[in-house]
């Protein structure tokens, strides 16, 4: 069985999806309709470019301000995933990575493509304005179960917000909320035996309780979305149960925002549904690595670029021949 897997914010960088797009006419589509939609959002910032511009020109310092980042890493996937429907490469599971899960959801056809654009342009939005610059961050905590780097946080926080924001798997875990709380439980997840402690450059403390502001304002927004039931199941960040309704994956997107990415818990529950091949679509080849790190006898591939196309196909047939 074969599972998409698309990823999340971090994974951009200029130049993402112009191969595909001079490539492949459908993916040359999906960038019109994305520049389309993405002028269209009200109360944005003024962006004089295109979101194809911003993807394949930059500039970088453009393309890293979250409300730009995000629907620009969803058009890359979105297009890798409609060339790779055009070769009949179809998936039996979805999930994405936080944002990647809007992702996941267009491909399964919760909503639609260009509403997911103009959602997930706002969300970077609300996701920046609920905490200033400054006063939130994140760090990865490397060589640490999950269990001990929420001690390690409980013991930092000292009535400040820090907690699990990524569980990706056994030994890496990454921590969001306020500067100090940050900072202190960093020391004491390392005094309590991580190898490393790395601070990441992000511009807001994505997945924690400083978000909640950000969930209340998308909720509405999510909620009257036209939305139908997912063609395949959706395995969610907040609890990574396969969502199989239309509703049930809106409420998963809107928890999401302030809840941890269970990215482990995600490749496990997927493997225990007999998924053998996994293909991250999109910008990026942090999800591959992961899903190696946990399951080596997975087959694992990338497609977001059109010279990795015949590898996917490869496991793809070979997947097909394993359970004939």
């Amino acid at each position: 069985m074969i599972a998409f897997l698309f990823p999340g914010q971090g994974s951009q960088k200029v130049g993402m999806g112009r191969a595909l797009a001079d490539t492949f006419a459908v993916a040359r589509a999906t960038f019109d309709e994305a520049d389309a939609a993405f002028g269209s959002v009200e109360g944005a910032k003024v962006h004089t470019g295109s979101l194809s511009t911003l993807c394949f020109d930059g500039p970088e310092d453009q393309l890293m301000l979250t409300e730009y980042t995000q629907p620009a890493i969803l058009t890359v996937s979105i297009a890798a995933a409609r060339v790779l429907a055009s070769r009949g490469i179809q998936p039996d599971f979805v999930a994405g990575h936080s944002l990647g899960e809007y992702s996941a959801n267009v491909v399964a056809g919760t909503f639609g493509f260009a509403d997911a654009v103009r959602v997930v342009r706002r969300r970077g939005r609300y996701m920046q304005e609920a905490v200033p610059v400054g006063q939130g961050a994140m760090a990865a905590v490397l060589g640490l179960d999950a269990a001990t780097v929420r001690r390690a946080c409980e013991d930092g926080a000292q009535g400040e917000v820090v907690g699990p924001a990524n569980i990706n798997s056994p030994d890496q875990v990454v921590i969001a909320g306020s500067v100090g709380a940050v900072q202190r439980a960093g020391e004491r997840a390392k005094a309590l035996g991580a190898k490393r402690v790395v601070p990441l450059p992000v511009s807001a403390p994505f997945h924690c309780a400083l978000m909640k502001p950000a969930e209340e304002r998308l909720a509405p927004e999510l909620r009257a979305l036209a939305v139908q039931d997912p063609r395949v199941p959706i395995v969610a960040n907040v609890d990574a149960q396969p969502k199989k309704d239309g509703e049930a994956a809106i409420d998963a997107l809107i928890r999401q925002v302030s809840s941890p990415v269970l990215w482990e818990d995600i490749v496990q529950r997927l493997a225990s549904e007999g998924v053998t091949t996994y293909v991250e679509v999109g910008a990026g080849r942090v999800l591959s690595g992961l899903v190696r790190k946990m399951r080596k006898d997975a087959q694992v591939v990338a497609f977001g670029a059109p010279e990795e196309l015949a590898a996917v196909e490869e496991a793809i047939a070979g997947d097909a021949r394993s359970f004939r």
